[in-house]
């Protein structure tokens, strides 16, 4: 079967890889249009690219060739590895993002995602766990793609890890300024998954900067940083469910 239509525009920004690319990592471009990140992802005074962008009416755009290193982590990490850029394949995902209205991604635009993901995924050895948002593994900074992007709907395709979120109930909360046993072992959770957080047992910024863009994934029907019963449920789930 072959694979999605892709249109060339292959952008400078781009290395050689110093990794094998085993991480697949989503974005959205956070600008008003496609046509401004098409340009900003190709112009060699930007220093930033990625592998495809995906327009809102479905046309994929190939800018780095996959065995190239493009320029779309910036400053992250994921199990321990600093060196997203080198590992991954990087999608842009065309919508203005949080900044400017943050609007529902179009199916048409999904459908071409998803087409997109399986032919990449076809080609590389990646783990369902090591399909993540660039918020995953740059909580600090980013947002994207946000907790309105469909993770379940591209689980049921076979691209990513999923458990259905734990529903919201009142319970005990971790929350910033907490100390102890407890927080330390959510961080080591969290950790354990994937997310660059020292175990210090201090809820402190860092802490709930993981823990938003944990719910932005996985548990998008509230994302306050605040770990209720919901949120250590459903870290607790995936954990379990990658050890089978």
């Amino acid at each position: 079967m072959s694979g999605p239509s892709v249109q060339d525009c292959l952008s400078p920004n781009c290395e050689e890889r110093r990794l094998p690319a085993d991480l697949l990592l989503l974005h959205y471009t956070g600008m008003e249009s496609g046509a401004a990140a098409l340009e900003r992802l190709c112009d060699p005074v930007a220093k930033v690219s990625a592998h495809y962008l995906v327009e809102e009416d479905g046309r994929i755009f190939r800018l780095v060739l996959e065995d190239k290193r493009a320029w779309h982590a910036g400053v992250a990490s994921w199990q321990g590895e600093s060196d997203i850029n080198s590992c991954s394949i990087g999608i842009e995902i065309v919508n203005p993002g949080h900044d400017f209205g943050y609007p529902d991604f179009p199916p048409a635009q999904i459908a071409a995602v998803e087409a997109l993901c399986l032919d990449i995924l076809a080609r590389h050895d990646i783990p369902p766990s090591r399909v993540l948002g660039h918020s995953d593994v740059a909580p600090e900074r980013k947002a994207d793609p946000g907790e309105k992007f469909p993770w379940p709907l591209l689980a049921a395709a076979g691209i990513g890890h999923w458990v259905a979120p734990q529903e919201i109930v009142e319970g005990p909360v971790l929350a910033p300024g907490d100390r102890g046993d407890t927080v330390a072992e959510l961080q080591y959770q969290l950790a354990d998954y994937g997310y660059g957080i020292e175990v210090l047992g201090i809820y402190d910024a860092k802490t709930e900067a993981v823990v938003r863009a944990f719910q932005r994934h996985f548990r998008p029907q509230r994302v306050d940083g605040v770990a209720d019963v919901s949120t250590a449920a459903t870290l607790r789930m995936l954990r379990e469910s990658l050890r089978g």
